[in-house]
């Protein structure tokens, strides 16, 4: 979330293992314009389904969401002529469930982010059409204008302020995952983490924290143990037996984990977070569009309306991430600092 190099690790970890195996094929060839899930001609107009063809990440769910003109009457005129809002997301080549992906039809792009993009261009009476790219590339079409806002787990960082505007709406978190009969729990406090032992994935963010927490509790007279493996099935195997006693990694990955696993004698559970900036700022997801472009204020005010009006928290609930809701959307709010970018 950090560089690019960083963030297509972040992504890679995201991955659930062989869920995501099966779903790759088809996200390879998903490039370009794309439908999003839910779209569906059977529903009445109004209506916006979230959860679509999630291959067990989400409930489904229909949601009344209309537009709001006092709200779209503040977009660009040049958007509003296209009649459109082109939504980028960066889910080339594989996808990270259940942020971006392909859904269970082996073609349709589904996800959080694109889901919640389907609600904002309704509130602001525009149709949806999905570009999808690799991560890179997601910035290159925001360059180019070819892509007029990107929903596609984005962190506000100082850095990316340069060339881009925000409008936030989940936090950026990480979390640790342990096993659903585990009494274990986080509570924001490292101090808890002496004496466990917890896996994590290389040259990742996580990683970097729980080395710190490491070095402070070896300070403190303390031990944390720190455990690799080389994938997610490895990870898992090595929690269900006793070997590890939480996994550290990003919160969308432990969302959809607990989900998939939730009836099953495997089952997980979420032990808390922790901000994916640091202890000193919680770090943001934001809808992300060019730099004077003259959107993240409407956008901003659209999602301000999901959130009054309560779509916003059923789409959280629906993709089992509540724990990452914001209070409201802000448009440029301080972000990652320039030496942490």
């Amino acid at each position: 979330m950090r560089t690019a190099n960083l963030r297509s690790r972040l992504l890679r970890s995201l991955t659930a293992g062989t869920a995501v195996a099966t779903l790759a094929t088809g996200l390879a060839a998903c490039g370009g314009n794309s439908e999003a899930a839910g779209k569906s001609d059977n529903k009445p107009s109004g209506t916006v389904t979230v959860g679509a063809l999630s291959n067990g990440a989400a409930k489904e769910t229909d949601l009344k969401v209309s537009e709001v003109k006092s709200i779209s009457a503040k977009l660009p005129k040049s958007i509003v002529k296209q009649g459109k809002l082109v939504i980028g997301v960066g889910a080339l080549p594989t996808g990270s469930v259940p942020i971006q992906y392909v859904g269970d039809d082996q073609k349709t792009l589904t996800g959080s982010e694109p889901d919640f993009g389907r609600l904002v261009a309704a509130v602001l009476g525009l149709k949806p059409e999905l570009k999808n790219s690799t991560w890179e590339n997601l910035f290159v079409g925001i360059d180019s204008g070819k892509v007029d806002v990107a929903f596609s787990n984005v962190t506000d960082t100082e850095e990316r302020k340069k060339k881009y505007e925000f409008a936030t709406y989940r936090q950026d978190n990480l979390g640790f995952e342990v096993p659903k009969k585990s009494p274990w729990n986080f509570d924001g406090d490292y101090k808890n983490l002496a004496g466990k032992t917890v896996s994590v994935s290389r040259g990742t963010n996580q990683e970097k924290v729980l080395l710190e927490w490491k070095a402070k509790l070896k300070k403190e007279g303390k031990d944390l143990t720190v455990k690799y493996y080389p994938d997610n099935n490895s990870v898992y195997l090595a929690l269900n037996s006793g070997k590890i006693d939480a996994h550290f990694g990003p919160n969308p990955s432990i969302a959809y984990h607990t989900t998939h696993t939730a009836n099953t004698p495997n089952a997980t559970r979420s032990a808390g977070k922790f901000s994916g900036a640091g202890a000193k700022l919680q770090g943001l997801i934001a809808a992300t569009s060019k730099k004077d472009s003259g959107l993240a204020k409407p956008v901003a005010e659209a999602i301000n309306y999901l959130i009054k009006h309560g779509q916003y928290a059923k789409w959280l609930d629906a993709w089992n991430l509540s724990n990452e809701a914001v209070r409201t959307s802000q448009v440029n709010p301080p972000g990652l600092p320039l030496d942490n970018s």
